[in-house]
């Protein structure tokens, strides 16, 4: 498939000019659930609006699938987004927040965008054509797992999770935004060292973009129990191939804690 990098990169950075005005300056227009991180304002549909209309005229057969007003997932081809990834940071002026966009084909990201809008850096990755930041190519670090910082999501409040999470920060120093796409950036950069989902609060638009991003930049992207990766499944590792290895492939692998 012949992908309109420029085009796409383009469209995706022409929505700050609606984002940046409002950040830290908009208040919410409902919340999806009791959490606070889980809000909605009419910026986050906005550009959801934008993205949609702006892609269709650069591939009109694509479909668009996005967090606030979904779209048709059965299509062989689509666009997978996430409007304002960090809604709750962008209301109060906190800049891990980011716009992401994904190209799905035949099941598999074949490209992705994730913006920091705040900072105007655009992050982007297409399969086995490398990761770059601002057209630099980028890459994950080689710390091993005494050296790392991780980023988990792992739903704690469950009894049956507080295990897996207490024998992670028993071997790393863990870190957390609360926002994927910020910290699918920092691993993809090296500045951490990997990211982990299990039994996680994010959908398929939260992951897509970061995980090929971090692939792409030379990490090792694989759902839990697997030897490849689906984005469809939201438990998976994304890290350097020491820490994969560290936690995953070792005597004491994580994956004897998971149901």
């Amino acid at each position: 498939m012949n992908i309109p990098k420029k085009e796409i990169i383009d469209a995706v950075r022409s929505t700050r000019s609606l984002t940046l005005p409002h950040f830290g300056n908009i208040t919410v227009k409902e919340y999806k659930s009791e959490s606070s991180t889980d809000a909605v304002t009419e910026i986050d549909q906005a550009v959801e609006k934008k993205l949609k209309e702006d892609l269709f005229k650069i591939l009109p057969d694509v479909p668009f699938v996005g967090e606030e007003f979904g779209g048709d997932r059965e299509s062989e081809t689509l666009w997978l987004s996430d409007p304002i990834d960090g809604t709750g940071h962008f209301i109060r002026g906190i800049p891990f927040c980011t716009t992401m966009l994904a190209l799905i084909d035949k099941g598999e990201v074949i490209f992705s965008v994730i913006y920091d809008f705040v900072n105007d850096d655009v992050y982007h990755a297409e399969l086995g054509k490398g990761a770059y930041k601002n057209n630099e190519k980028i890459s994950v670090s080689s710390r091993n797992l005494q050296q790392a910082y991780l980023h988990c999501e792992i739903n704690s409040m469950k009894t049956e999770n507080k295990e897996l999470l207490a024998a992670i920060r028993s071997k790393a120093n863990l870190i957390q935004t609360l926002n994927s796409g910020f910290e699918f950036v920092l691993v993809a950069c090296g500045k951490t060292e990997g990211r982990i989902v299990y039994d996680g609060f994010g959908k398929d638009y939260d992951f897509a973009a970061g995980t090929l991003l971090v692939k792409e930049a030379g990490g090792i992207v694989r759902n839990f129990k697997s030897t490849s990766y689906d984005y469809r499944n939201l438990n998976f590792i994304a890290s350097n191939q020491d820490i994969y290895d560290e936690l995953v492939s070792s005597n004491d692998s994580i994956e004897n804690l998971m149901n």
